[in-house]
């Protein structure tokens, strides 16, 4: 364990690899690398970039990477991407975008299968990002599926939010509406030299113009990915938006180390619901068919149940006899 955190602080891609995978699998060794993790981050800043599918967000992302390096940044990039159906594992379309970056010691990038998990991102993704910033990169970049309005749970990982909106993708409206552009730090009109771009600028600016007062200074900035128009704009927005006081660091880390505790024992409490058998538990879920008991009154008190020891034993000698039949 020490000598893998010794590699993944030096930036070795190898042992950055591995760290992934080993957060990817889950499980105590995952739990025990993020424990040793989780005091070495928050050098790192996190951009999260999410939008429709469609907008080009993994070529505006290749030319974000481009002039971050020309800037002398070093990235690394979580591109989340749809489970293959077959093998489980990540598509790889993003990457497969960014591949003029691949032999840049100084870009990391890294496709990481969504599994099916609900909101545009990976369930370990907060981990990932973590050995992404302990391996000393400077902007650490996450991209989303691309899946639409679900995609909110970006805003709970990176520290700025670039909504990604490209004209002519269909209901004007509708993406308005998303869920998603009331999360933009940034909000951003890809492919930008269409006809139809200043009538969706001007669509986003009146969104914005709706929110209270406090939330309508969220810059719209129109790019052209293709060849890099505007994207040094997009950078500057962003370097604008990150300072922050060693105060608003401090809160943030400390909202974040909560809500991850509070995701986990919210996994932990549904893994011991689950598995309860016992007689008293299979009472109290009927009381529930029946109305007597609300789905939330059962909750509060199956989260606290413990079985008798009878009931523990004899549950676990039905489970063993399961197991070798």
């Amino acid at each position: 364990m020490q000598r893998m955190l010794e590699q993944i602080k030096v930036g070795d891609s190898r042992a950055v690899a591995r760290a992934i995978t080993i957060m990817e699998m889950g499980g105590a060794a995952a739990a025990d690398l993020h424990r040793v993790l989780l005091p070495l981050t928050g050098t790192a800043l996190t951009i999260g970039f999410t939008g429709p599918p469609g907008a080009g967000k993994s070529t505006l992302i290749d030319a974000f990477i481009t002039e971050l390096r020309q800037n002398g940044r070093t990235v690394a990039v979580a591109a989340v991407d749809p489970s293959s159906p077959l093998s489980g594992g990540a598509v790889l379309g993003d990457r497969i975008r960014m591949g003029q970056h691949t032999e840049d010691p100084g870009v990391f990038i890294r496709s990481i299968a969504s599994r099916g998990h609900v909101g545009g991102l990976n369930k370990s993704i907060q981990a990932i990002v973590d050995v992404l910033d302990v391996s000393g990169r400077d902007v650490v970049v996450i991209e989303t599926v691309g899946a639409g309005q679900s995609e909110v749970e970006v805003a709970e990982v990176a520290d700025i939010k670039i909504v990604v909106n490209a004209p002519g993708l269909g209901d004007d409206v509708q993406a308005i509406k998303a869920g998603i552009l009331e999360i933009a730090s940034i909000l951003v009109v890809n492919k930008a030299d269409l006809p139809l771009a200043a009538r969706t600028v001007r669509q986003l600016k009146s969104m914005l113009a709706l929110r209270n007062e406090s939330r309508q200074n969220v810059p719209v900035i129109q790019t052209v990915a293709t060849s890099g128009k505007g994207v040094a704009e997009l950078l500057e927005a962003i370097l604008g938006l990150s300072r922050r006081t060693s105060d608003e660091h401090r809160a943030r880390r400390r909202e974040r180390v909560h809500r991850l505790v509070a995701e986990a024992a919210a996994a932990s409490t549904r893994r011991h619901v689950l598995a309860l058998r016992d007689k008293s538990s299979r009472t109290l879920l009927a009381q529930v068919e029946r109305g007597e008991v609300s789905i939330d009154g059962a909750a509060q008190a199956l989260a606290t149940h413990k079985p008798g020891a009878a009931e523990l034993s004899s549950y676990r000698w039905r489970q063993r006899s399961k197991k070798y039949k």
